[in-house]
């Protein structure tokens, strides 16, 4: 160890390095419980934006929220339909429905009963801190995005939407709606029109 006078004397010391300087890292703050410590998962801003704008109702985009908010290392959600039901207080038929449409998108799918996976480009924890107890030592879990998106893309039997994720049929059809919108919005402007100037001749 040698004390540092400068930054150029050790830049001319290693010349195929690059140095740089920068100030310490402030620790992340994320809201936590016991229970779920310093968990959080990646998500992708253009998928927000999107559901945000495709889902009309709100019960659909509350169940996603709620399965990132529930996903495990490696993107897995294990959560029967009444469990979802009971944390957002609706009838569980309202919740097969709106699951059955978050998952013809290819946002999630299901493994077994019981047990989801969110598609990882979408949402993904790729790490778990799981306390331990007297009698379980704590665990860190660690699952890398690119391994959990090999394994979905090597199973056949998975539909295409799922083994390759795409929002575009989203985009598209929120186009399709504006553009719906935009024809009833001006039709209801010409039929005005055509009224007053009818209430105008009389």
């Amino acid at each position: 160890m040698q004390p540092v006078e400068d930054l150029d004397s050790v830049a001319r010391r290693y010349p195929r390095r690059k140095l740089s300087l920068s100030s310490e890292r402030k620790p992340m703050e994320f809201y936590d419980t016991q229970e779920r410590p310093k968990a959080f998962s990646m998500d992708s801003l253009e998928f927000f934006f999107l559901i945000a704008q495709y889902f009309r109702e709100a019960l659909p985009l509350r169940l996603i929220l709620l399965m990132i908010a529930c996903q495990k290392a490696g993107g897995q959600i294990r959560l029967t339909q009444e469990e979802m039901a009971t944390v957002l207080d609706v009838h569980r038929g309202k919740i097969n429905e709106a699951l059955q449409e978050v998952m013809s998108h290819g946002i999630v799918f299901k493994v077994r009963r019981g047990v989801y996976q969110f598609n990882p480009p979408y949402s993904y924890r790729v790490a778990e801190f799981i306390p331990g107890t007297e009698l379980v030592e704590a665990e860190y879990v660690q699952v890398d995005q690119d391994k959990t998106i090999a394994k979905i893309r090597k199973d056949e039997s998975l539909p295409d939407l799922v083994r390759f994720p795409s929002l575009e049929h989203m985009r598209e059809a929120i186009e399709e709606l504006r553009k719906k919108r935009a024809e009833e919005r001006a039709a209801r402007r010409l039929a005005r029109a055509q009224r007053q100037e009818e209430g105008s001749a009389q």
